[in-house]
């Protein structure tokens, strides 16, 4: 993988341009909130992004950055973006790669580099109302670990609406939880908490799931929906089939993760039982009706279920060594607050 150049400026902020409360917070250390940007379109709404999220942020007087990284793509968005490192300063930053890498790969480039305690992910242009950064950050505020959006009511095609409602309907009915719009990327984050999550492929978007799954507190907040970029109506048999396989990623990290012998034992035993199944009627008409089974197809089909079902079954049995071998390195659960006897306080 590629490293990603960081371009940054040392030039200063212009004035009433990036104070708060008549503090020039540009080169703090830590400031309150970031913004995650990643760019993955020529043509992508930087300046609309800077004005909209951060003009809110100041409004309700909070320090602010935002990171542009760059998947890839050049173009006009990187020329508007490096006017605005320009006018902003150190609030707005790029990060560039020369290979695209996804999301995942920028949100974590951009975590390294992030000083806000809590980070706002977005996409490249302002999918919602950014009056409702206001009610997801509060919900940080009162003890939140991860706000995920629920956009309703919707604004894009009704194609769209009803691919993502069953999405979203198949991802409830697995993790147990009702999340109602993984579909929206605008979410806010505590910088601790995605820290300790492993962020990769396809998962970005299925961050509250993770979050959820690690023990975080996870609140869906609903809020306006402004615009939708991308493709509009049905889509390919291809993004299915990696809808279908994200979606059996989730399934299995979220209910299998420690427990490999009941995903593959289950698989494994349903193929030994339809072979064994075979085999035994096959039997049957061997013994009973006499007639001849060697060199008959099903015969064949029948002991290579068999086979496959104990090879599945035995992945299922290494999994288990491998879990109890590294078991005490393994942490699956979050402690919220620990409350001690006679003393009168908890941590």
């Amino acid at each position: 993988m590629s490293d990603p150049e960081e371009q940054d400026t040392s030039t200063a902020v212009p004035p009433g341009a990036a104070a708060v409360d008549g503090e020039d917070w540009a080169d703090e250390a830590t400031i309150d909130v970031t913004v995650v940007v990643p760019v993955q379109s020529p043509d992508a709404e930087v300046r609309e992004v800077v004005e909209a999220f951060g003009g809110e942020l100041q409004r309700q007087g909070r320090s602010w950055e935002v990171i542009f990284v760059f998947d890839g793509v050049m173009g006009p968005a990187w020329e508007e973006a490096q006017k605005l490192r320009g006018a902003y300063g150190r609030r707005v930053r790029s990060i560039s790669f020369k290979n695209p890498f996804g999301e995942s790969v920028c949100l974590s480039a951009a975590l390294e580099r992030a000083r806000g305690t809590y980070l706002v992910t977005t996409p490249q242009y302002v999918q919602i109302d950014p009056v409702e950064l206001r009610p997801m950050l509060a919900a940080l505020d009162d003890g939140a670990d991860f706000v995920t959006p629920w956009r309703h009511p919707r604004v894009d095609p009704w194609p769209n609406r009803i691919q993502s409602w069953a999405f979203n309907l198949i991802i409830r009915s697995i993790i147990r939880m009702e999340f109602h719009d993984l579909n929206c990327y605008v979410r806010a984050i505590r910088r601790d908490v995605l820290a300790d999550m492993a962020v990769y492929g396809e998962m970005y978007r299925f961050l509250p799931v993770i979050a959820y799954r690690q023990g975080y507190r996870v609140v869906e907040v609903q809020v306006r929906h402004l615009k939708e970029w991308g493709r509009t109506g049905f889509f390919g048999l291809g993004i299915y089939t990696r809808r279908f396989l994200d979606v059996l990623a989730v399934m299995f990290l979220t209910k299998f993760t420690l427990k490999p012998l009941r995903f593959f034992g289950t698989i494994g035993g349903a193929f030994s039982l339809v072979g064994a199944a075979i085999c035994s009627w096959l039997s049957y008409q061997k013994l009973v009706n006499h007639e001849p089974v060697a060199g008959r197809p099903l015969l064949l089909l029948g002991v290579l279920m068999v086979m496959v079902g104990v090879q599945v079954l035995g992945f299922g049995l290494v999994g288990e060594i491998i879990i109890f071998s590294q078991a005490r390195n393994l942490k699956e659960y979050r402690v919220e607050r620990v409350f001690e006897s006679g003393t009168g306080q908890d941590e």
